[in-house]
This record gives C-alpha cells, structure tokens and sequence, in this order.
C-alpha cells in the first residue's frame, strides 16, 4: 500500500453519560449538554445532541414555535448579489446568535424568537464576492479570566466577507475594544495581492484553547496566482496572531485555502483544517507535482500551528474537488480497543477513516492508476488514493448507456451528449475540444458527492448520516486566444480566464429537458447511513424532490440536488432540509424512513440545529430558510423554529 497521501509531521441521560460525551466532543466551556455552542455542535463537528424529548413517536407532532425574520433578503436583491443564507445558529448561555448573509450578527431570546441585540460590520455589499453574499456562522468562546460580569466574559466570533474577524461582547453585541483595533483584526493582510472580493470568509472560525482559527475563501479559476490559503491563529483575548501555517510553502501558487469548517481536538492540542485545490482548478500545468496540502485534511499543533500530519484525498486536483466538508471526529472502538478516528469526506463521495493521532488510516486506501491528461503542458498524477472501505457514497461512473431521461428524445439528447465527452471514469482529466470529444465528463461534478453540509455522526453507535449529490458536469478547456469567440458562440455553461495558463475553462452541468432534470440517473441526491466501525453503508434513500419536478409521480423516488447538511438527536431522528423542494425533514436512523417533513417559507440550504433552554422546557428544532440565489430555490429572511405542542 502506497503512503504518498499521508504525511505525518425527555428521555432521562445519567450525568456521568453527559460527562463522557461533553470530554468526547470537546463542549466549549461554560455550555451544557443542552446547548449547541459551536457551529457543529462540539469542536468535533459531530451534530449529534443528546436531546430526546422529540422522539420517532412524537415527531409528527412538531409545530412551528415562532419566526424570525431578519430583514436582509430585501438588501440582497437591491444590490443583485447572488444571496444564500447557509447560517446556522449557535445556542449558549440562553441566547441564540447568527450572522445573517450580510454579516450582521443577531441575537435572540430562543425561547420566543424576540431579538436582544443585532450588530452590524458594514459589509461594502456592492463588492462581487466569489461566494455571493454568505456566512455560515459564528463562534463563541468563554474567558476563564474574567469576572461573571465583567464585559465580553463571553465572546462572539466572527469572520465577514471583506476579510476581517470580529469580536463581540455575547451580553450586548458591542465589539471588544481589547481585541485588535476596537474589537477587530484585519484578515487581509500578508495574503498576497487581490482584486476585491477575491479574498473572503464564509464559514465560522474555529476555536481551540483560547486561540481563534480562520481559514479563508478564495475565487476559483481566475487567476494561477491567486491569495495565499493561509491557516492562521489568534489570541481570543487580545487579538494578536499566534501563528500561521501556509498550505503553498513554497509559493509557487496560491489558495488551496481552508474555505470550510475546521474542527479542535483539546485534549490533543490539534484543530483538523480541510484545504481545497490549488489554483486554478483545472489547469495544473503551473503547479507541478501533487500540490503537497491541497485537498487535504491536515492536522496542526491548535497552540503553535505546527503541522503534526497530513492527508491528501485526491492529488494533484483538476476537478474542484475540495474537501468540503468539516473534519468529523468519534472515537470507534476496535479488538476491545477504543482508537481516535477523524472522517473525512468530499466531492469525489469517498470517505477516509483516520487515525486522529497519526493521520493513518484505519481501513487500507490503496493507490490506483488514473487516467492520463493529453492536454500539452499538463502532468496528472499517475494515481490516486482510494479507500477499501466505507464504499465510495455516490456513482464515480456514467456511460452513455447509463443515459436518463423522461422522454426517448430526452434520453437521446443526453446518449449523444455523453458520447461527446471523453469519460472513463473518476478522475478523468479535463481536455480540450478535439478528436472527435467536446471536454471531458465529470462525474461527480463539482458539486459533489459531499458539500459543505457536511456529516452527521451518532458517537454511540458510530453510525455516520450524510446528504450526496450525484451529478454529472462538461469541463472543457479552452486554448485562451478562442475564449471570448466559444463564449459569444456559447453563452451557456460557466466560463473562466485561468489566467495566465494557456488554457480557460467551461464546465456546465448535463441537465435536459423543459424540467431541467439531470442526464444521469437518479437519486440525485440521496442520504446515507454508513456503519464507521464495519465501514457499511446501513441505508440509503432519495432526499427531498425537484421542485420542477414536484408533480410528476415518480419524484419522490428521484431525490434533490441539494446544499446543507444533517444532524442526528439521541431521539433516534435525523434531521434535515438541504433540498430544492422547501422542505424540513425527519428520518428514522434505524431505518431511513421519513416521519415527518413542514414546508418553510423559503429554501433550507442550511444546517438544523436543536437545543433545551432549561430543565423541564421544550427542545426547539432550528433552521435558516432564506434560500440560495445560485441554486434557484425561493429566497425569504427566515429563522424557523419548531418544537411540540
């Protein structure tokens, strides 16, 4: 076995239960096993509570509780920036806080949904930011320090678009003058020059001890040259950087940035960072070799920013396939042994099971051969790891056979569609228009298999729940003299410069017919359960509906695209929304059978949440359903919360 992608550098709960899990999960200080403080539930971004008063037997009684509505949709579509409120909410100390897609952070009684507090940063919104107008969430972080009453005792964490990171007094909303300058740190500098909006932050940083992480956002395809992906820590007290951990060393490219959720691991002093592909995405030829940390989980020392290993899950990318998803840490228990396990998933759909302390895995990953690149100047990487087990979480195969679609002209137009591109299976290297092939065909595209969204993870019976996409893409490069003349020819798919590489880009998703279905076969989107100790898929079944496709009969058979991610509740129910149908949903983890779904008022491409304000009160069931400009589902403002009667 090859190492080359491993480098080492009301249901009753007792008390001693709440204990283990809180040390297993690494619960921020001052929460309870009631709370949801950090934006995965626990620094190790399990989404799991240990909360069961909405059990498989009363969940069909879940009602809406109140409504929020934030106001900034409206802001969104004066400005014509593509919106999507992804956020989902952290719970602590009996508030409820989350940033809105323009950064305002807002605070809520989460009982009655009535705001305490609502602070603005000012985010210039005219600014084309990569990502749209985005943020995942906040965090939060507890001074030991300080006096109960003492101002900022309890911090909020944010990480806006134009590159800055923010602390917030939790009790009022006003910045800390102690942190930074009045409360703030510029994220932009040291990073490199770049074009505004090119460099940002989307997701909620992470902290670890008393040291605040953030990664950043970076634009695909524009440039070789783009920001550096710099990791970097900072004092949650003072503001002032602890240290930096660059992916690229040796400067010969940029991103390859931590555009995702990290996850923290205290016991062991390691914060687990997820790195996209190094720029541009399609194009290697300025970048040779595997791009060492690109698509990588790695593990750094969370109180130096020293590396203590790395793993790579695809080298040398040439098909945007980030490690989108946050590093998900359990501990799974082997010859009477228990062994620290991190979970890694991302867009190809394979899931590597690692050793937290080493980065070995724990099931073998062998190196297989890939296909080669025939495009001038490029070097692909001969191999690419794959894992012996769990089995690969989507179809990494289409033929033209394979061909879909509701009518026989449909299915035509998709047959003759596959045959134009060269494909022969996962990593398939992107190629230029010639002999006789128009590009080359993804699958999965770029959307994945696995999004940011993320998994979902039992710790007691070490079952994993998580949302796929399974879609097929074109990518095509586009020798740079004919951009503008193939664009004006072809204004459909996406184009970018890659500049100064020889070669553009155009990749466009193989949708077909007056709904706008996929070519490949369904699910489109599905929810899987797989076993972490067996490395078994348990379950899997289609997610949500198309909403073009709503009426046809056999919709609910043919699952959603879908953006946002699961949680998992003691109450044996998995919950989540993700799709393009409006619909929050619960399964049975037993068994993948949905009990219950509400409509939204807009689309939920966000994650679920679940807390219990006190002993005896009800648990609340939280989503953002603002919707997403770019996936074309309904915008609104809303947070929903649900609860029992």
């Amino acid at each position: 076995m090859s190492k080359a992608y491993w480098r080492s550098g009301g249901l009753s709960i007792r008390p001693a239960i709440i204990l283990a899990l809180a040390a297993v999960a690494g619960i921020a200080p001052g929460a309870g096993p009631a709370d949801w403080p950090v934006y995965g539930r626990d620094a190790a971004g399990t989404r799991y509570s240990p909360l069961a008063q909405i059990t498989r037997q009363n969940v069909r009684q879940l009602r809406v509780a109140w409504i929020y509505h934030t106001g900034d949709v409206l802001d969104g579509e004066k400005t014509g920036k593509p919106i999507a409120f992804e956020a989902t909410p952290i719970e602590v100390d009996g508030t409820l806080y989350f940033p809105t897609p323009f950064d305002r952070v807002i605070a809520l009684d989460p009982e009655t949904g009535q705001e305490r507090w609502k602070y603005d940063p000012k985010v210039d919104l005219t600014v084309p930011y990569g990502d749209g107008l985005v943020s995942r969430g906040v965090a939060s972080w507890r001074d030991s320090k300080r006096g109960a009453k003492g101002p900022c005792r309890r911090r909020i964490f944010l990480a806006t678009l134009d590159a800055r990171l923010i602390a917030l007094d939790a009790a009022t909303g006003l910045p800390c003058a102690d942190f930074g300058k009045g409360g703030q740190v510029d994220l932009s500098q040291g990073v490199g020059s770049f074009r505004p909006g090119e460099y940002h932050m989307t997701s909620a940083p992470t902290v670890a001890g008393d040291i605040v992480v953030v990664g950043s956002a970076i634009d695909d395809n524009q440039r070789m040259q783009m920001p550096s992906g710099v990791v970097r820590g900072y004092d949650a007290r003072t503001g002032a950087r602890r240290w930096s951990w660059d992916p690229t060393p040796k400067g010969e490219t940029g991103a390859a940035n931590a555009w995702s959720t990290m996850s923290a691991d205290p016991e062991r002093d390691l914060v687990f960072v997820p790195t996209g592909s190094a720029s541009p995405d399609y194009y290697g030829g300025g970048r040779k070799g595997s791009d060492l940390y690109a698509n990588s989980v790695i593990a750094l020392r969370a109180s130096t920013g020293k590396l203590a290993w790395a793993f790579q899950s695809v080298h040398h990318d040439l098909w945007d396939y980030d490690v989108t998803a946050q590093p998900t840490l359990i501990t799974l228990r082997r010859g009477g042994k228990e062994i620290p396990a991190v979970i890694v998933t991302s867009k190809t759909g394979n899931v590597f099971v690692l050793d937290r302390r080493t980065g070995a895995p724990l099931f073998p990953v062998e190196e297989r051969p890939v296909p080669q690149s025939d495009v001038p100047g490029e070097q692909t990487s001969p191999t690419q790891p794959f894992p012996s087990a769990p089995p690969p979480l989507v179809p990494q195969m289409l033929t033209a056979e394979d061909a879909w679609g509701v009518t026989p002209e449909d299915r035509a137009r998709c047959r003759e569609w596959i045959q134009s591109l060269r494909s022969e299976g996962i990593f398939t290297p992107p190629s230029l228009a010639r002999n006789g092939k128009q590009g080359t065909l993804a699958f999965p595209g770029h959307l994945g298999g696995v999004t940011w969204g993320g998994v979902a993870v039992d710790p007691g019976q070490a079952v994993m729940v998580v949302n796929t996409n399974r879609l097929a893409a074109g990518v095509t490069l586009i020798p740079r003299e004919k951009l503008r003349e193939t664009a004006r020819a072809k204004p459909e798919p996406e184009y970018a410069s890659q500049t100064p590489a020889p070669y553009a880009m155009s990749r466009q998703f193989l949708f077909i017919g007056p709904n706008v279905r996929p070519c490949n076969p369904p699910p489109w989107g599905a929810l899987t359960a797989v076993d972490l100790a067996a490395g078994k898929v348990r379950w899997e079944v289609p997610l949500g509906t198309m909403s073009a496709s709503a009426r046809v009969p056999e919709a609910a058979h043919e699952g959603s695209v879908n953006l946002g991610g699961p949680m998992i509740t003691a109450g044996g129910l998995v919950f989540i929304a993700a799709a393009r149908d409006n619909f929050l949903r619960a399964f049975d983890i037993a068994s993948g059978e949905e009990l219950w779904k509400a409509e939204l008022p807009a689309g939920g491409q966000a994650t679920p949440m679940t807390y219990q304000v006190r002993g005896g009160g009800k648990q609340y069931v939280i989503i953002a359903a603002g919707g997403h400009g770019r996936f074309r589902t309904k915008l609104g403002d809303a947070v929903v919360a649900f609860a029992l009667p």
